[in-house]
């Protein structure tokens, strides 16, 4: 091998090693991503200690709909992202009376996502307002989660979705697609 067969190989190697970068940037930038899930309050759809695949270009082509299980972060602490269920969506009224029941524009939402009746309606107990572009989140585990029920999460705004949760890559056990789906 002449010294010209080394520096082109050895160019060929950093040109190739650059692309993989390329490629890894814009799929975790702009196509998806891994989280973990840490905590029991989407229990029983998804539990602690899971790893997820985020799809984050659907949304770029339409919007959020009712159950979709999304990522968005904590907007108290840096690096931290929640994983909730979108139960509310923009322009709607969200009420939850005080025995669980979830009302959107007063009528009563037909889901079976939560695991429990909710005991604390929070905010919801009061009647609360979507602007355009915000949705009302809950947890499947309802009486174990902070979602839109309380001031520190509150309403959730479009542009700070991350993504969908998509498919469950670990534990091996349950692989497979996350239920977005009622």
């Amino acid at each position: 091998m002449t010294k010209g067969d080394v520096v082109k190989e050895i160019i060929s190697v950093i040109v190739n090693v650059l692309i993989c970068f390329a490629v890894v940037f814009v799929i975790t930038q702009f196509i998806g991503q891994r989280t973990v899930v840490s905590g029991s309050s989407m229990e029983d759809t998804l539990t602690d200690g899971d790893n997820l695949i985020v799809d984050k270009i659907s949304y770029r082509f339409h919007d959020p709909v009712r159950f979709d299980v999304v990522v968005f972060p904590y907007k108290y602490e840096e690096d931290t992202y929640y994983i909730k269920r979108i139960i509310g969506l923009p322009g709607e009224d969200v009420y939850i009376d005080g025995s669980g029941n979830i009302y959107i524009n007063g009528e009563l939402l037909n889901e079976t996502y939560g695991t429990e009746v909710i005991l604390n309606s929070g905010i919801a107990s009061s009647t609360v307002h979507l602007g355009a572009d915000e949705y009302f989140v809950l947890g499947d585990n309802r009486n174990n989660s902070t979602d839109s029920r309380f001031e520190a999460v509150g309403n959730i705004k479009g542009d700070d979705i991350v993504g969908k949760a998509w498919l469950r890559v670990f534990p091996f056990g349950d692989f497979g697609l996350v239920d977005n789906i009622e």
